[in-house]
Parts: structure tokens; C-alpha cells; sequence
């Protein structure tokens, strides 16, 4: 080596040092490695190639000249995959004679691949490339691998640096998202607050929260994002072959690049899904589906923070089950199993709200069990109770599933029909009068018959007090007629007698 061949050895490793440790932003720093090789190597063309551990390929993220901006190379294949397989500088001075070659640019002749390591470790490539025939010689190798060893270090710095200002982002957005998980323990509510604050904070293209049925049958409850759904909200995920029954069943992450890994799970359009296993107290209570349009969207080292804010989700999650089901009770009769009187007052409140804003109808039945006393006193209070149990099964069992069925007190039920006119609500009321009248109730040698009043929204009035007044005014007629009738302003003579 010349005097002159040493000092310029010694500038470039000190340009290159100063240019690839002065920045901890990758971009700048690969910027600054491709202008120190362009600059003086006086090549016509160089690519740095990133090497990604989640889909163990080496990728282009910058390149000067003729070379592509992006290109993937399997480990092994080409010269780069060779250098990092070997780790060690491959070099093919004429590479229309090397098969190993993955032709990229025509006029290429000669290419020197030099991994980028650190402490033994691969975090990319440097590719160099001439139009001439052998024109690496070798000081000019020595030169580039001496240099690519001050590149891998600030290569590696800059991952750190970004990393750790990932994280730093990622405790924010967790913070966040769990704000959001405690802000409601309405399931519905809930599950669109924190599909809204996933996506937010986490930047991520779709984010879908499914929750599993009694069966192991996943349903779409909530999403958002500008990457919609295969199924609408509400419907199932079909389950054959789909990854997410995997991913459930072994309760751990499964990354899917559905342009590899053929068919979505259910993101149309997606680079990359993430399937997050719901998972509280070792049950199953559902999945979050993220999806991203890059085929890099859920990196290995992304993967805790991922879980940790599904484990949030699933803990807000087995809340909001538990406080349904406390609510449940406290809205159930506990001889009849159907709605009691609270949940009628509530739902009716509700209802009413609903009709008058889409200026739909809405329509209440009031029933009584016709002499229900005497069934008391000749039969007993244990067939009694058989018997409301068995009415109430019946109504239950008859109704829509819009539709509630409410014990009343004792032998009433009041029944809430949305969306239905009082012409309608007659033909239902007439309906369960039938179904009763005709069913045998067992150890009570008699019919059981029932009487019932119908009143509708608007018709018959626009708050609570006017509807259920009218409904009982009705039921009251219906007794007075004779009982096991029904009476509404529809069926009568007079059909304004309780506006």
C-alpha cells in the first residue's frame, strides 16, 4: 500500500465514521453510507439491503443509480443472500459468468456484497455494483469492508435509537388505550372506544374486536380503519381453515401476509394481519384482528406491546361480560325467566325515545291470567307457579326476537312490541290468547285463559303513562267482557276512547 493508498484509507474511515455516527436517524445515516461510496468509489450504482428477521429476506431500503428501490433477496440467494449467509464479502468480478447472479440492472458486469455486521450479528448488506468487468480490486474491497464495519455500527445505532423512540411511543399509546378500556362497561360501547384508540394511537390501517359465541363462532362487534372487513358487523368469521381458530385455539399471536399465505382472514386488501387471542383467566373471549397494507406491518419487535394491549382489551372485555351478566339479573324475573318489571320500565322509556325520533310505531300488550286466585286456592301455590312459568314460556317462545316479554306482577306480563302498529299488536295478542286457551297445562284438569289489552304509539299517546294507561284500560275492558278476550281501539267502536 502507497503512503498515499494510507492517508486515503485513514480520510475515508474518518469521513465515515464523523457522516455515519453524527445521526441517529436511519434515513440520514444510509443516506450518508451511499454518498461516501458514490463519492469515493465513483461507482455507478449501490444499494443498501436491510436484513428482515420476521420474514428472513434481505430488503432494499436505499440505493443510488440504476439499482431498484425495492427488491427483496431470500437468505442464500444472489450474492447479497451469500455474504450474509457466508458473513463474509462475496465478490464476482464477472457476474454474466456467475449463476449466483439475480440479474437487477442490465449493464452490471462486477458486484462486491459486504454484510453490515455487528458483534457477529447480520443487519443488512452492502451491494456495490460496476458496469466494468472486475473492477473491485483488492484494496478497493478492503476499503469498502473496512467501511462497512463504521456503516453496520451506525446502521445499528440508528435501530436503537428508533426503537427506543418506538417505545417510548408505544407506553403513550398504551396509556391511552387504557384509559379507554375503563371509560365504559357497555360491551358494545366499549368494544368502539377501544377499536377507535387502537387505531389511533397504534396508526394502524384496520383494527377489528371479534368476541366468541357460547359455540366458538367469532363475531365482528366493532372496527375502523380505511381497511374494511371481509363480513359485515354482526356476522360470523367463517371458521374453516381460517388462521384465527389457530391462533384462538393455542391462545398465541399468528401473523398472516395473505399475499403469501393465500386468502385473508379479513382484510380484502391487507399486506399483513395480525391475529391478537382475546384471553382472560385461560378463557377464550374473543379476537383482535389488526391489519396493515405493508407486508411489514407487525415486526417481531413490535409483538409485546401488541399483547399487552390485547390483554388490556381482554380484561376491559371480561368486565363489561361480567357487568352484562350482573345487569341481566337485575333485569330478569326470577320465577319466569322472562324481563321483570324494572327492565319494562327502562325498555319502554327507551322505546318510546326511539319511535317518536324515527317517527316509527310502537305498540304495548298488557295481560292478565283470567282467575289465576282460583288457581291458587283449588291447585296450589307450586302449580301455580308452574303455570306462570309455562305462560311466560309460551309468550317467550312466540314473540320476535325485537320484542320483550316482562313480568308485569303476579299474573300480569306486559309485552313491548318496537316497530309494530296496533293492528299488528291485535293479531299478536290474539295470537298468544289462542296458544294458551289451547295448551294443556299438566295436574289442572281446566283451561287456563288469559285477557289482554292492546295499545300503539302514536295512536294512543306519546309518553309511558299514555300507552300503558291505554294498554290497561283495554285489559281492563277485555274482563269486563267476559275474560279470555282482547280488546284494543281497533277491535272496538270507539277507537279514539284512549287518545
Amino acid at each position: 500500500m502507497t503512503p498515499q493508498q494510507g492517508m486515503q484509507k485513514i480520510a475515508i474511515l474518518y469521513d465515515a465514521s464523523q457522516a455515519v455516527l453524527s445521526t441517529f436517524q436511519l434515513d440520514e445515516v444510509l443516506n450518508q453510507i451511499l454518498a461516501i461510496v458514490r463519492d469515493y468509489f465513483h461507482l455507478e450504482g449501490a444499494s443498501v439491503l436491510l436484513f428482515d428477521k420476521d420474514r428472513t429476506v434481505l430488503r432494499v431500503r436505499l440505493s443510488f443509480g440504476k439499482q431498484p428501490s425495492s427488491m427483496e433477496v431470500p437468505l442464500g440467494k444472489g450474492l447479497t443472500g451469500a455474504a450474509v449467509h457466508q458473513k463474509r464479502p462475496i465478490y464476482s468480478p464477472d457476474v454474466t459468468k456467475d449463476k449466483r447472479y439475480i440479474c437487477a440492472v442490465e449493464s452490471t458486469r462486477s458486484e462486491l456484497a459486504i454484510p453490515l455486521m455487528v458483534r457477529d450479528e447480520v443487519v443488512g448488506v452492502l451491494d456495490c455494483q460496476s458496469d466494468q468487468v472486475d473492477f473491485f480490486d483488492t484494496e478497493t474491497e478492503d476499503l469498502l469492508t473496512l467501511f462497512a464495519t463504521q456503516a453496520s455500527i451506525g446502521i445499528s445505532n440508528a435501530k436503537i435509537y428508533s426503537l427506543e423512540q418506538k417505545r417510548a411511543l408505544q407506553m403513550s399509546a398504551i396509556g391511552a388505550i387504557a384509559s379507554k378500556a375503563t371509560a365504559s362497561l357497555k360491551l358494545e360501547e366499549l368494544l368502539v372506544q377501544l377499536c377507535m384508540a387502537i387505531a389511533t394511537n397504534l396508526a394502524l390501517d384496520g383494527i377489528s374486536v371479534l368476541t366468541c359465541e357460547p359455540d366458538g363462532t367469532l363475531i365482528l362487534r366493532a372496527q375502523e380503519g380505511s381497511l374494511k372487513p371481509v363480513i359485515e358487523t354482526s356476522q360470523a368469521l367463517l371458521p374453516e381453515g381460517n388462521p384465527a381458530e389457530r391462533a384462538l385455539s393455542r391462545k398465541k399471536p399468528v401473523v398472516l401476509h395473505p399475499d403469501l399465505d393465500s386468502r385473508p382472514v379479513l382484510y380484502e386488501g391487507a399486506g399483513s394481519e395480525l391475529m391478537l387471542p382475546l384471553v382472560s383467566a385461560g378463557k377464550p373471549l374473543g379476537m383482535i384482528v389488526m391489519g396493515a397494507r405493508s407486508d411489514t406491518g407487525f415486526p417481531e419487535e413490535d409483538m409485546q406491546t401488541l399483547v399487552s394491549v390485547a390483554d388490556i382489551c381482554a380484561t376491559a372485555i371480561q368486565n363489561a361480560f361480567y357487568f352484562q351478566q350482573v345487569e341481566a339479573l337485575a333485569y330478569v324475573d326470577g320465577l319466569t325467566g322472562v324481563y321483570n318489571r324494572r327492565f319494562f320500565e327502562r325498555k319502554i322509556t327507551e322505546e318510546l325515545e326511539r319511535a317518536a325520533r324515527y317517527e316509527g310505531t310502537l305498540s304495548v300488550i298488557m295481560v292478565d291470567i283470567d282467575n289465576f286466585k282460583k288457581v291458587n286456592d283449588e291447585f296450589g301455590h307450586l302449580l301455580g307457579d308452574e303455570v306462570l312459568r309455562t305462560v311466560a314460556q309460551i309468550f317467550a317462545g312466540a314473540l320476535r326476537k325485537p320484542d320483550h316479554c316482562c313480568r308485569y306482577g303476579g299474573e300480569e306480563f306486559s309485552i313491548i312490541l318496537p316497530e309494530t302498529s296496533g293492528p299488528k299488536a291485535l293479531k299478536v295478542a290474539e295470537k298468544l290468547r289462542g296458544l294458551i286457551a289451547d295448551y294443556d297445562f299438566p295436574g289442572i284438569p281446566r283451561r287456563i285463559t288469559i285477557s289482554a289489552g292492546v295499545a300503539d304509539f302514536p295512536t294512543c299517546g306519546t309518553t309511558r303513562d299514555d300507552i300503558v294507561g291505554a294498554a290497561d284500560n283495554c285489559l281492563y275492558l277485555a274482563k269486563q267482557s267476559g275474560r279470555n278476550c282482547v280488546m284494543s281501539p281497533y277491535n272496538m267502536n270507539t277507537p279514539k276512547l284512549f287518545t
